[in-house]
């Protein structure tokens, strides 16, 4: 057998397990479940990098592990293929999304096998498959076709309030609506026509239309969610957005406010994710309070968490959008309200949350009274306010909040305190925001402290009617669609202007074909170019113009990744989105492992649809994912700029472009051009003409010289020249010139400015694992991400370490053979060290995977084979059990060695050693020997000798003789298990 060789090996055994069948997975009572998943990865054009396989490196040897543990586990992967990359792509070349999308999903299977990961691929599902989003818009009908009962707090099937509307009238319903209902009787209801119930419905329905404000993109020709959004463009393509009023499909997740809170204590989640969704949803007691206009009917209505700051309010502040914008501002201020509203509205809610710096506003002209004093207080507008939380106005408190006090400072108004801290405070430095201290300028909170107010507050306010106390929350409902072509189409169609659903054995919708993917030139949604878009009920989809209309938007990206966990528990069935018996079996997620970026948007979705299929009765969990584990990121050394290096031959330009910095470019790269070059010239020597580069630049001249096309960065060579020069990333801000000199092979040191970012292909700085497949094998691979460090820490990419670990498993793979590389593994009986070296290595994996301490799993396995190298160890009855050890971290080379000994299954079905504790009790200790203070010797003693018999016995030692040169021992001091000290 010759040497460890894995591009031989990998490719066998990936073979193997793909024609053997090795990873399906069946439903099974024999066997305790255990469903681990990776969250669903979207197939990007750019295929994998080395940060992606850290978390799928992670399930799968979990996955791997529980198998040999005896656990039937499900492990299946999939692609949420459904998204606007491939859109606007689409748009760019005419190319249809899947085309795009079947082509990256074949690069993301062909790298993902390539990597041994032990995926269930009978399981597979793909968001943009029909046979899947069939069952996507199913989900959709069937919360469609429901509301919210508060009274019994769950989701029940709208037929049932339509049976009591018919029956007893709306006046005794508590229900969740967006909008308060006019109350009817029974006999009304009966009366009305059939538009009329239907307009009703929608305020009920958990899936409903209404005109909402949100950001809109030109450019792409759809609505952007908050996380699309940066700083006022969207984040893929840097398109403008802007913020305006749409009909927009909306999910009722207010509703499940409370329990979403509630289900955060029930599941193993990272404190950082669960306190990311308790702030999302956010959840404020306090007080609903009505400030009268001061000219004309009617008053702003406020929520504050603070009432018993009320006599310190000095101004109220409504959002840029607060539909009484227009009705407050006077004659005078319209052109300087009309001005800051247009520039407000097109910043996001999360850039306006989160910049604390920005101070804007500008004046109506208008007041409201004060509810106690009558006082005139001005009304502002701000968009630190935002119209989609609580009212979108708030009564400002300079005193006692920080960005009211920022606000009046910076416009000039007045500053009233309210409460006496404890201790000293400036006020007229910043405002004191805690909750306690005593009431002061208060009339009747007077004396009483923070909590006692707020209560004695909201009695007034209820008393005089001019407020109530009140539960808020952060949360708003969301956004059901998108204005784009690549998405579910909504199984949805408009009759008098009211949507009805299609029937459920009319599914799937399909997505129709268009001419081009892009909005109508009336501004319509893509699917309003399709010829066949109308929906005849009894016919199905009719040409337009017969029939009713159907809807012209399309699910967002989130729909199809609310509920995929389910479908892979049975992903093969035709007549429901997933058997009972297959839900009742592998029921939760037991491990479920992703980014934390995903804590407010696909984390918070899937429970929401989790707890409406458990309400109706579609499955057995109310909580999707048991345990979640956010692992870290592999982040990418960027380089942040570049040097052309130019000598002028009369009036041409010889140009050369480092690959990498500090590397000598082959001669075959050094090419004659035109001049000029673009980019910045920064220094000039001689003949020679040096400039600095972005990347974006550089990707022009790539495109304008073919010679360049294939001369990328290297972030590996960037960090090694960096480290060998010991030039810190500071000092390299500035490009110098290490060498004058340039001859064509003699390339002069050139130093970069670098970032350690997340690995992306925008910014030059992408791994591809198929490299290190390459060179090292998927092992390899798999064994260094885990020792990087922790799981959940982030880490820079570094192959430093690799040599190394290729080393550790050629050394494993040396424990099964001779110096000849021929296979030797004996049946002698094995010695106590070597037993030892095993049971220790067990028991520490067995700790560490259930702790999910992949890098010290890692370290236990490099200890083991050094020890056993050490003895010189070949006995199967320790290498055996040691090679299943290893196997879920190192699948391939454990295979063949398993092969090797005589095996003619897979050692994924064998079967995890178990330790003994009698191998790992010391019944002898390496005594230390000192003379006089200093170590002169070590001896091996029995740990049940007495003091004397191990005083006895170091006195006879040869080198401790020696060093006693015939003198007497004054004194033995005989520490039991620890030392020997022996005075002369």
């Amino acid at each position: 057998m010759p040497e460890y060789r894995p591009q031989e090996i990998e490719p066998k055994w990936q073979n193997y397990w793909e024609q053997h069948h090795t990873f399906k997975t069946a439903s099974s009572d024999e066997k305790a479940k255990f469903y681990v998943l990776d969250m669903f990865p979207y197939p990007s054009g750019a295929g994998l990098h080395v940060g992606h396989p850290l978390g799928y490196i992670a399930t799968d040897i979990v996955a791997r592990y529980k198998k040999h543990k005896g656990f039937q586990v499900l492990h299946p992967a999939g692609f949420d293929a459904f998204g606007l990359p491939a859109e606007q792509y689409a748009i760019q070349t005419g190319q249809h999304p899947a085309i795009t999308t079947a082509q990256n999903i074949s690069t993301y299977k062909k790298q993902l096998r390539r990597i041994g990961f032990n995926y269930d691929w009978s399981r597979e599902v793909q968001t943009c498959a029909p046979e899947y989003y069939r069952w996507t818009q199913w989900i959709f009908i069937q919360i469609f076709h429901s509301w919210f009962n508060m009274e019994t707090q769950k989701a029940e099937p709208v037929s049932r309030l339509i049976e009591r509307f018919s029956s007893e009238g709306n006046a005794k319903v508590k229900a969740a609506t967006d909008v308060q209902p006019d109350v009817f009787s029974a006999e009304d209801w009966n009366a009305y026509p059939e538009k009329k119930q239907q307009s009703i419905l929608l305020h009920y329905r958990l899936a409903y239309l209404a005109e909402t404000t949100v950001n809109w993109c030109p450019a792409l020709g759809t609505v952007l969610s908050n996380d699309e959004v940066k700083d006022g463009f969207s984040e893929r393509g840097g398109h403008p957005v802007e913020r305006k009023n749409m009909l927009q499909w909306m999910m009722r997740i207010t509703a499940y406010a409370d329990r979403l809170l509630q289900g955060l204590e029930e599941i193993e989640w990272p404190d950082p994710v669960k306190e990311m969704q308790r702030h999302w949803i956010g959840k404020s007691r306090g007080a609903q309070v009505f400030f009268p206009l001061q000219a004309g009917e009617g008053a702003i209505e406020v929520f504050t968490t603070r009432p018993d700051t009320l006599f310190g309010v000095t101004f109220v502040t409504i959002a840029p959008e607060h539909e009484w914008v227009e009705r407050l501002t006077t004659k005078e201020q319209q052109a300087a309200v009309r001005a800051y509203v247009d520039k407000a509205k097109n910043r996001s809610e999360r850039d306006r949350m989160s910049d604390v710096k920005t101070i804007s506003g500008v004046f109506t002209g208008s007041y409201v009274l004060h509810p106690f004093t009558s006082a005139p207080l001005p009304i502002w507008v701000g968009d630190y306010v935002l119209a989609g939380y609580g009212t979108g106005a708030v009564m400002a408190v300079p005193a006692h909040d920080s960005r009211d006090f920022a606000f009046a400072k910076h416009f000039g108004l007045p500053v009233k305190q309210v409460i006496e801290p404890a201790q000293s405070h400036d006020f007229s430095l910043a405002a004191w925001d805690e909750k306690h201290g005593a009431m002061i300028n208060s009339s009747f909170l007077d004396g009483l402290e923070v909590p006692e107010a707020i209560d004695r507050c909201i009695q007034q306010l209820e008393a005089g009617q001019a407020g109530k106390g009140r539960t808020n929350y952060r949360l708003r409902d969301a956004i059901f669609t998108r204005q784009r072509y690549w998405g579910e189409p909504l199984p949805v169609y408009f009759k008098d202007g009211m949507p009805y659903t299609l029937q459920e054995e009319e599914l799937p919708l399909l997505l129709p074909e268009i001419d081009k993917f892009l909005p109508t030139e009336s501004g319509e949604p893509p699917l309003g170019r399709a010829n066949n878009w109308n929906y005849q009920p009894g016919k199905g989809i009719v040409e337009n113009g017969a029939g009713y209309p159907l809807e012209l938007s399309t699910m967002p990206g989130w729909a199809g990744s609310s509920w995929y966990w389910f479908r892979y528990m049975d992903a093969q069935n035709n007549g429901v989105f997933s058997g009972k018996e297959a839900l009742d079996f592998w029921g939760q997620v037991d491990l479920y492992m992703g980014g934390a970026e995903h804590a407010t948007g696909h984390l918070l979705y899937s429970r929401f649809w989790c707890k409406i299929l458990y309400d109706l009765g579609f499955v057995p969990v109310e909580e999707p994912f048991k345990k979640l584990v956010n692992q870290g990121m592999i982040q990418g050394v960027s380089a942040k700029a570049s040097l052309y290096v130019a000598h002028s031959e009369s009036t041409q330009i010889r140009t050369l472009i480092p690959p990498a910095l500090s590397k000598s470019i082959p001669k075959e790269f050094l090419q004659t051009i035109n001049y000029p070059i673009d980019g910045v010239p920064i220094k000039s020597e001689g003949d020679k003409l040096y400039y600095a580069l972005d990347a974006e630049t550089h990707e022009k001249n790539r495109k304008k010289y073919d010679f360049l096309k294939d001369i990328t960065f290297s972030a590996n060579d960037v960090a090694a020249a960096l480290k060998r020069l010991a030039i810190s990333s500071e000092e390299a801000m500035v490009p110098t010139l290490q060498a004058s000199s340039f001859d064509g092979s003699n390339m002069p040191e050139i130093l970069l400015p670098i970032e350690i970012e997340k690995m992306s292909k925008s910014k030059y700085n992408v791994v591809n694992p198929d490299e290190i497949c390459d060179s090292y094998g998927a092992d390899t691979l798999r064994l260094y991400e885990m020792f990087l460090g922790p799981i959940e820490q982030s880490k820079p990419w570094s192959t430093h370490g690799i040599d190394g670990v290729h080393r550790f498993l050629k050394k494993f793979w040396n424990l099964f053979h001779d110096e000849q590389f021929n296979f030797q593994v004996n049946e002698q009986s094995p010695t106590k060290e070597e037993l030892k070296a095993l049971h220790k290595t067990i028991k520490k994996v067995e700790e560490d995977m259930e702790k999910l301490s992949f890098n010290t799993t890692v370290s236990a396995f490099m200890i083991c084979v050094n020890d056993l190298s050490a003895l010189k160890c070949k006995k199967r009855s320790v290498l055996e059990p040691l090679a299943v050890l290893i196997s879920p971290f190192a699948p391939h080379i454990a295979e063949e060695l398993w092969s090797q000994l005589g095996h003619n299954t897979s050692i994924s079905s064998a079967a995890f050693p178990q330790w003994n504790e009698e191998y790992l009790i010391e019944n002898t200790f390496n005594y230390p020997v000192s003379i006089n203070g200093k170590h002169r010797a070590n001896v091996e003693l029995a740990l049940d000798l007495t003091p004397q018999d191990i005083e006895k016995a170091a006195l006879q030692l040869e080198p401790v003789q020696k060093w006693m040169e015939g003198k007497p021992a004054k004194k033995v001091v005989v520490v039991p298990g620890r030392i020997i000290n022996i005075v002369i």
